[in-house]
Formats: C-alpha cells, structure tokens, sequence
C-alpha cells in the first residue's frame, strides 16, 4: 500500500481560528450582557433615592404635599431599607390626614431600626390622632428614652396630653402633663415647627388665645403649607373676636385640603357667630356634602335652621344627629350620645324646636332627659324648662299640640350614665 502524504497546517489559519474564538468569548461576556433582547421592552432607567427624595422635598416646600408623597413612595421603591424616607411620608401623611398609612409607614421605619426615636415619635403621633393615647404615649415615651433631645417627641407627647384632656380620658395631672411637655419641646428647640403648634394648642386650650396666635402665626412662618396650622390659628382668630381673619384661616385651609370638612364647619361656625346666617347655611351644606354620615354636622346645621325660625328644617336634621338614621341618600347616621358641651346643645334645641311645631309628647320626654343627665349645665337646665313651659303654654291656650310616640330607649337611650362634666 502507498503511503498517504500528510499536509502541513498553515500557520495563519490556526491564528485566525484562535483570534475567532477569542472574539466571540470576549462578546458573549462583555457584550452580549448589555444587549436587550428582541422584542422586549427596553426598562426605564432608575434614578437615585436622592432624586426622589430633593423632587419630594421641594414639592413638599411649595405646598404640593399629595405629589411629595408620590415622590416619597418611589424613593421607598428604589431604597426600601431606608427608615428616614419612610419617617418623611408618615409625618407629610399625617399632615394631609391619612392617619392609617401615616402610622403604617412609621411602623415600617421601625421594622428597619426599632430604635429609631424619629420613627418612635412619629409613630405615637399617628396613633394619637387614631385616638389610641395609650399607644402613642408609650411610643412618645420610648422616643424619648431612645433620645432625651427630642424635640419633637415632646411636642407631640404634648398634643397626646391634650387630645386626653378633651376626650375626657385624662387625669387631673393630664394638662400639667401637657404643658410639662411642651416647656420640654421650648427649651430643646424653641424655633420649631413641632415646638411652636405644641405651645399654640396648650395656649389654646388654657384660654390664652392672644398668646395662642402668636405661636401658631410663627409655625405658619416656618411652613405655611400645612392646613391644621391655618385652623389652629383660625380657630384663635375666632375666641379672640377677629372674625374676617379666623375665615381667611379656614380658608386657606380649604384650598390646601378640600376634602376635609372641618375648613367647612368651622367657615359656618364663624358665620354663624358673626350673624351671616345665609353663608353659615351655606358652609354648613358644603361640609355635609364631604361627610354626609357625621353627626356634628347635622347638628351644626339644625342649629342655624333653629335660629332662622326653620323649626322643621331643624327638627329633621337634629333628629338624625340625636337619634341617628338614614340620610336622604339612604346612608346610615349613627346618632350622638348625651354629652356636655356642643352635644347637649343638639339635644335642647331639637327639643326646643319639637315643641315650637306643637310635638310635646317627644320633646317633653326629651326635656326630662337633657334635666337628668346635664345636671350642671346652667344653659341647658334652663332650656330643658324652656320645653317644659312652651308645652304647657301651647295646652292652656289650646294651642295645636302633635301627638307623638314617646321616645324609645332605641332613640334616646335614658340608661345611660348621667353626661360627665368636661373638666375645669
């Protein structure tokens, strides 16, 4: 057999080969990775937590607070380990009255850093709002263990004090305990914001209103963006007589939070009070077109119609907030417990009013309960009788007198404990 003659590789061919293969290596790790694949949408890029958090700073600084949250809310996206972002939205939450995700969001921040005093203080703060003082001051106290110079922490713990004072639920110490607190924010940080509403609600709620004013026109200096701010000061505008002010107040409140009805109440209130009876009416119809289930406005609104002489505009609005019912939307009205304070007001003058149309059998009964249950109430003492001696005027002249069923335990519930006294 021949022998077969072998070829001599080339040379260049084999360092072609190798440079070939070194390419598609080089492509497949470095290139390749970077390209998108077809027919895939090409993702957006994303920016810094930075960027999100100075775009939802400077919203916050022109008054634009729903879109700094937005802003917020996609810093939280991009660093979801960061407790600060999440301290931001619930404080700027609470601001705008969303009380729930505020306290949310706080308690996030706390996941991340339970020792956090910032998260702490925030977080008692919305509980406070939730009405769940014994939670928000046991996270108040717990901020400040975590860091005795926080300002902020009594400031709040201040406000918690003072929410218990007027829900009836403090101590006798409470409001010392209040205005402790806030001398505590004072002398930590006497030009903050946290310091100067602290200060204003307790000048507020010792009748120091002038002084109250003050305090509140200062917060507004430092941020005028914030609408409780514009109705705390409103509201000290009003106890000090300076009508046309306390109504720029609220309404600056209004154009910062249109869906709040408190701007509304207070606007009517005002009015009210100042004798523009139409434009109180008016207001008092706005609110309850933002919370047509809230019985105070109900009452608000009977009140007015009281005064124009309306007494069956009155009587059908009062009932709803005394006795609670459906609404003329078919919406449920839960009505109002026997208090002191605006609430026995609801109950007098609805049976004022019952008593004025001739309705003695319901607004007699009504008259015995204000008596027995506001047994310190010179005002409503002298209502309650009130009812009593038109009732009485109406049978010796044979005036018409409407029948009514006598009121139920359902409607009135005369078992319940005589109304405690508000405190001082």
């Amino acid at each position: 057999m021949s022998k077969r003659k072998s070829r001599r590789t080339n040379p260049f061919t084999v360092i072609f080969l190798l440079l070939a293969i070194g390419a598609l290596v080089l492509f497949d790790r470095a290139v390749a990775p970077s390209i998108s694949p077809l027919f895939v949408p090409t993702p957006t890029a994303t920016q810094p937590p930075e960027t999100y958090i100075s775009s939802a700073e400077q919203l916050a600084s022109t008054g634009k607070l729903k879109q700094a949250i937005d802003a917020y809310k996609q810093a939280m996206i991009v660093d979801p380990k960061n407790p600060s972002i999440y301290i931001a939205l619930a404080r700027l939450e609470i601001y705008t009255t969303d009380y729930e995700n505020a306290l949310k969001d706080a308690s996030n921040a706390l996941l991340i850093n339970p020792k956090n005093s910032a998260a702490l203080a925030v977080q008692g703060w919305a509980y406070s709002f939730l009405g769940d003082y014994i939670k928000a001051e046991e996270a108040l106290q717990n901020a400040i263990k975590e860091d005795p110079n926080n300002a902020a922490a009594y400031a709040y713990l201040s406000e918690v004090y003072l929410d218990m004072v007027n829900e009836g639920t403090g101590q006798l110490s409470t409001m010392d305990q209040a205005i402790a607190a806030s001398k505590s924010a004072l002398a930590l940080a006497p030009n903050s914001l946290e310091t100067y509403r602290a200060r204003g609600l307790v000048l507020e709620n010792t009748s120091n209103y002038e002084e109250a004013v003050a305090e509140f026109e200062a917060a507004i200096a430092l941020n005028e963006n914030i609408a409780d701010l514009h109705l705390a000061l409103g509201r000290n505008y009003r106890a000090t007589g300076q009508y046309d002010q306390a109504i720029n107040e609220f309404s600056r409140a209004l154009a910062l939070n249109p869906n709040d009805s408190t701007a509304y109440t207070l606007i009517s209130r005002t009015y009210f009070t100042n004798g523009d009876h139409t434009k109180a009416l008016q207001y008092a119809q706005d609110a309850l077109k933002i919370a047509p289930t809230d019985p105070y406005l109900y009452g608000n609104m009977g009140l007015i119609y009281w005064k124009i002489t309306q007494y069956q505009n009155a009587v059908d609005v009062l009932r709803l907030a005394v006795n609670g019912g459906v609404n003329s939307s078919g919406q449920e009205v839960k009505g109002l417990p026997m208090d002191y304070g605006r609430v026995g007001e609801y109950y007098y003058t609805y049976g004022l009013a019952l008593a004025k149309l001739g309705q003695c059998g319901e607004a007699l009964p009504l008259a015995q309960f204000v008596a027995g249950n506001l047994i310190t109430d010179e005002i409503a003492q002298y209502n309650a009788q009130e009812i009593i001696n038109i009732c009485e005027l109406l049978a010796k002249s044979g005036g018409v007198v409407t029948p009514t069923p006598q009121l139920t335990q359902q409607s009135i519930p005369t078992t319940l404990p005589t109304a405690t006294p508000p405190p001082g």
